[in-house]
């Protein structure tokens, strides 16, 4: 029986989505009743080009902190390890290591780090799939990472080695994805079907409930990059004329201040966003890249707010069209244009919508939903390491297991 996990997290520069989902998981799981350690490392130390390059050096093996990893692991021996990103501080290295500890070990997969170099499946503003059945090393042809070459070749080389090292299909008892389109992505690019777990990220309690009755404007929360549409946005708000308030911080900025039909108040503490998404008529969510679930629709959905989204991977099967939001062509701010003026000049369909966004909300991503789910593929994950020790029984024990 499960009763202590430890959570191994890479923490990104900007606190985002992944950081957001794993502090809900910790604390979802204590309140649950369950005993959590989580160990993080986090990419703030590495600020130049040259930090960013030797990181991306490091990423295929990284001893020392996985070392460290181990010595926690050794003193608080959990029942199963859930690693989140591991990217580029920890590497994958982890999971031989935990798993020659007698742990096993789940891996979530936020993003396209395993199979993609860039991690997006994403080049030039549209989705690139070349990596999936193709050498990673096309990566470094196209300056996936960073747009950096050498960085670009030492991703692609650690994507390439844990491929033929069989990391993914040896060293992790199962995966999460967060969407069945991600999921056949990874089958696609030759993860074992039977270990990839579909589960949804759910949202911390409180349950912030529906928002106002009477709702106005339009409203964008993340990262302001090409992925996420925001140029496309900026586009489309100029056409459409409507007002919206733009939260989040990122490389266009400038753009986004330069816009008059935009409100732009910078990075936003949760509550401030809370707030705004209870006022809103709809979040737009116009990425041009294959997202996974951003917390920011489930936010929305929480709060019985619509969403206008690009009709791109997985944003397709989140967002019902007509239903619990709209879809819009990605990259083609006319019809974000369109999309938004319908909604922003039809309050009783945004209700209509919003009502049905909830209800899935409800039926989908409530914590009580997803912790218990996410339970379940950790016992699947020890079930399966345990059927592992049988098959490799006899084995002489690795150096480092635990005493």
């Amino acid at each position: 029986m499960i009763r202590k996990v430890l959570i191994v997290h890479n923490e990104y520069q900007k606190h985002g989505g992944e950081d957001s989902v794993v502090v809900q998981e910790e604390n979802a799981l204590k309140r649950a009743g369950y005993e959590v350690q989580l160990f993080t490392v986090s990419n703030k130390a590495i600020s130049s080009f040259a930090d960013k390059v030797q990181a991306a050096f490091s990423a295929f093996n990284s001893p020392r902190i996985i070392k460290s990893i181990v010595d926690v692991a050794r003193e608080f021996r959990p029942d199963v390890a859930h690693v989140h990103n591991f990217f580029p501080m920890i590497s994958p290295m982890i999971h031989a290591a935990l798993q020659e500890n007698g742990i096993p070990t789940v891996q979530t997969l936020h993003n396209y780090r395993v199979i993609c170099a860039g991690a997006t499946l994403n080049r030039n503003g549209a989705p690139c799939e070349i990596c999936i059945t193709k050498s990673p090393y096309n990566a470094v042809l196209h300056r996936c990472y960073r747009g950096s070459l050498l960085g670009s070749l030492a991703v692609a080389y650690s994507v390439q080695q844990h491929k033929s090292r069989g990391t993914w299909s040896n060293d992790v008892d199962r995966f999460i994805v967060l969407t069945e389109f991600e999921r056949s992505r990874f089958i696609a690019a030759g993860l074992p079907a039977e270990r990839i777990k579909t589960k949804p990220n759910g949202l911390a309690d409180p349950d912030p409930g529906v928002g106002a009755v009477q709702r106005h404007g339009l409203l964008f929360v993340g990262r302001l990059t090409h992925e996420k549409g925001v140029d496309v946005l900026v586009r489309a708000a100029q056409m459409a004329g409507c007002p919206i308030k733009v939260l989040g911080e990122g490389p266009l900025q400038p753009l986004v201040e330069g816009c008059a039909e935009i409100e732009y108040l910078g990075q936003c503490e949760p509550s401030v966003v809370r707030t705004a998404m209870a006022e809103a008529a709809a979040m737009i969510v116009p990425s041009v890249w294959y997202e996974g679930l951003p917390m920011v629709i489930v936010e929305a959905f929480a709060s019985g707010t619509p969403v206008i989204a690009s009709r791109i991977g997985s944003l397709i099967e989140i967002i019902e069209d007509g239903v619990t939001g709209i879809h819009t062509e990605p990259g083609d701010a006319a019809d974000l244009a369109r999309a938004m003026t319908r909604l922003a000049s039809d309050p009783a369909a945004a209700r209509r919508m919003g009502k049905a966004a909830r209800l899935k909300y409800e039926q989908n991503w409530s914590e009580a939903l997803t912790t218990s789910h996410l339970l379940s593929i950790y016992e699947e994950a020890v079930a399966s390491y345990a059927r592992k020790q049988i098959v490799v029984e006899g084995s002489q024990p690795s150096e480092l297991a635990l005493t």
